[in-house]
């Protein structure tokens, strides 16, 4: 699972062949959640409040940047990393 950004202690991957809606994965220690990228909302998992504002934040600033992403993993083609919050 290719990660895509990083920050604030907060890892962002997205699969290859991932199944519907586009989506992101975002982990924080034992916390995961499944990210909707075009609503900008989880759909699956629990994340601690202050880590989840931080990622539906990055999700909103980056959208366009992650939906491309969600079609080149589709295509199998290389995942671009995106900058992360700052």
């Amino acid at each position: 699972m290719p990660e895509i950004s990083s920050f604030y202690g907060i890892k962002v991957t997205m699969y290859y062949n991932d199944h519907l809606p586009p989506h992101f994965h975002a982990k924080y220690g034992n916390a995961e959640v499944l990210i909707d990228i075009q609503n900008g909302v989880v759909f699956k998992g629990f994340f601690p409040a202050k880590q989840l504002k931080l990622v539906l934040a990055w999700c909103e600033i980056h959208k366009n940047k992650l939906m491309e992403n969600w079609h080149l993993a589709k295509r199998h083609e290389m995942i671009k990393r995106i900058e992360p919050l700052k």
